[in-house]
């Protein structure tokens, strides 16, 4: 099987390709009569679905990947744990899973890539959901050490009250700029042609 689509992906850090390539891959090797080979990238592939947080995508596949393969593939396991865990809205439990495997060459800027993503996502919930809130819960959500956490978020213009151990939330403010995304325009424009012809 020709990797190569899904290695340049990686290469040039076009995460959100890496689903998208995989599923075509499926497709061909499907279509082809190919049993799938034990070599199959499944770790990726889940991670691919994590990145642009299609879950339900991940789940279907983690359930179709062998018992066999999952017994001699940890770095499948260690996704879907992180799919696990975004799935039941663990927030700390996803920086666990991340921080909670030694990933391969491969996946490493795709992991530190999606947990950087994933920090600013619980930041922003965090800003419009909070007045106030404490050091210790702002760094279980945020998945790092208190320390870190105080940086970050002082950095993003909160204040913090050490007496307390309290951080004043500042309200981030929210363009209303849409932002097109040529991966899904492009999807949506080969989706159409494939209905009108």
């Amino acid at each position: 099987m020709d990797f190569s689509e899904l290695r340049d992906a990686i290469t040039s850090r076009s995460y959100t390709r890496i689903a998208d390539i995989c599923d075509s891959l499926m497709l061909r090797v499907a279509a082809e009569g190919v049993p799938f080979q034990d070599d199959w990238p499944y770790a990726l592939h889940l991670l691919g679905y994590i990145y642009v947080d299609d879950i339900n995508s991940a789940r279907f596949l983690w359930k179709t990947i062998p018992a066999a393969i999952k017994e001699s593939h940890p770095e499948a396991v260690a996704a879907w744990r992180i799919g696990q865990k975004l799935w039941t809205r663990d927030h700390a439990g996803v920086h666990e899973a991340v921080r909670g495997f030694d990933w391969s060459q491969e996946a490493r800027d795709l992991i530190n890539s999606f947990s950087a993503i994933y920090t600013w996502k619980i930041f922003n919930l965090l800003s419009s959901a909070y007045s106030t809130i404490s050091i210790q819960d702002t760094a279980l959500f945020l998945g790092m050490p208190e320390d870190e956490t105080t940086d970050y978020v002082l950095q993003h213009g909160w204040l913090v009250d050490h007496a307390t151990r309290m951080f004043t939330v500042k309200k981030l403010i929210v363009s209303k700029e849409q932002k097109v995304n040529r991966d899904k325009l492009q999807r949506l424009t080969e989706y159409v042609f494939h209905l009108e012809h």
